[in-house]
């Protein structure tokens, strides 16, 4: 029996980019701090950017640099999102995320990163950031964001 994984594959990446006649486009900065469980164990923080590209979905960036066994080591994660309370501006939302992270210092190694996630007003123009998963042993990360709204008229 075939199943259809490329007709999937196409179809959500249609729905992902379909937008309507007037979109809202988010862009967002922040900072971010991560602790893992790897051996060694990492702590890093910096800054965070990212673009939501849909209504519930998001994509980011981040680089951090702190330390682990006792010496400099900085850490890199790409990240795709999906939100599930993209609007609301009291209280908090939820999301799952996934992606790719690079870990530099006494280990140099890559990983993948899944991760739930909760932030404080995630429709607000600000609001602070709780992740817990894996992706270099267990993964923990707080931080603050501030986004920026811009509507576009097709």
């Amino acid at each position: 029996m075939h199943f259809p994984w490329t007709e999937l594959l196409v179809a959500a990446c249609a729905a992902l980019s379909a937008t309507p006649g007037n979109t809202q486009q988010i862009g967002e900065i922040g900072i971010q701090g991560i602790v893992t469980s790897s051996d060694p164990a990492l702590i890093v923080v910096g800054p965070y950017g990212a673009l939501r590209t849909s209504g519930r979905t998001r994509f980011s960036a981040s680089v951090g640099g702190g330390a682990s066994d006792g010496a400099f080591a900085w850490r890199a994660e790409a990240l795709g999102y999906f939100l599930l309370s993209p609007d609301r501006r009291h209280g908090w939302g939820a999301y799952v995320a996934g992606g790719l992270a690079a870990v530099g210092g006494p280990v140099n190694r890559g990983y993948i990163v899944l991760t739930l996630g909760a932030e404080g007003r995630p429709g607000g123009s600000s609001g602070w950031v709780a992740e817990v998963g894996i992706g270099g042993g267990v993964r923990i990360g707080l931080g603050y964001r501030w986004r920026r709204f811009r509507t576009w008229r097709k």
